[in-house]
């Protein structure tokens, strides 16, 4: 069904589950997706809605801003124009723009710079710690989480996304996941690790929550 939100028209999706309560999300598409137990009437749901009105157009604002975001070409931390054309061999930046000749090349360029951009980095990260174990880098898209650290096997694996972000929050995830070598949880100590190599991880932290 489709509801309005102050000026904005939302398609609801109406999501049963095991739930206890009546739980509001917007997915990538923005859809408010509205995950309730079983027995919910869609009238208990509508009105739900009109009581959390103004937070809902919140919500939904800013997943307009991500999903615009999202479409996109972003490069360490600089937006460009995409321009295809036919005759490129490998996609190049100039200026305000990018090259390439079709989706596939733009891909294969992302994923070309994030392992050299990535392992870059973490070349340079690795010279603000002691003892540090050999790990090994992955990389994939995740969609809740920044990076990885996985102690058990010595990887650290890192969100595709943040090839979008600039070099300096690219850092600051490299140098948290590297501490979580010595600190497995996010206790007083884990941050002054963190904080020791990052002086101002506090205002990288906020920047990329934006």
């Amino acid at each position: 069904m489709k509801i309005s939100l102050g000026n904005y028209d939302v398609i609801v999706k109406i999501v049963y589950k095991n739930n206890r309560n009546i739980v509001f999300r917007f997915d990538e598409n923005g859809n408010l997706i509205v995950s309730c137990p079983h027995n919910t009437l869609n009238d208990e749901i509508a009105s739900l809605i009109t009581k959390n009105e103004s937070s809902l157009i919140r919500m939904y604002e800013r997943c307009l801003e991500q999903m615009k975001y999202a479409q996109e070409f972003w490069y360490l931390g600089n937006r460009y124009d995409v321009i295809f054309e036919d005759g490129i061999e490998n996609a190049f930046i100039e200026e305000n723009y990018i090259h390439a000749k079709d989706e596939s090349m733009l891909e294969d360029f992302l994923k070309e710079e994030m392992q050299k951009v990535f392992d870059e980095e973490i070349s340079i990260c690795r010279k603000c710690f002691n003892n540090l174990p050999d790990f090994k880098l992955k990389i994939r898209k995740m969609k809740t989480r920044w990076g990885v650290c996985n102690r058990h096997n010595n990887t650290i694996t890192l969100n595709t996304e943040l090839i979008k972000k600039k070099v300096d929050l690219i850092d600051y995830v490299i140098i948290h996941e590297m501490a979580h070598f010595y600190e497995g949880n996010h206790s007083k100590k884990f941050w002054a690790i963190v904080e020791k190599a990052c002086p101002n991880y506090k205002l990288r932290r906020k920047e990329l929550r934006k």
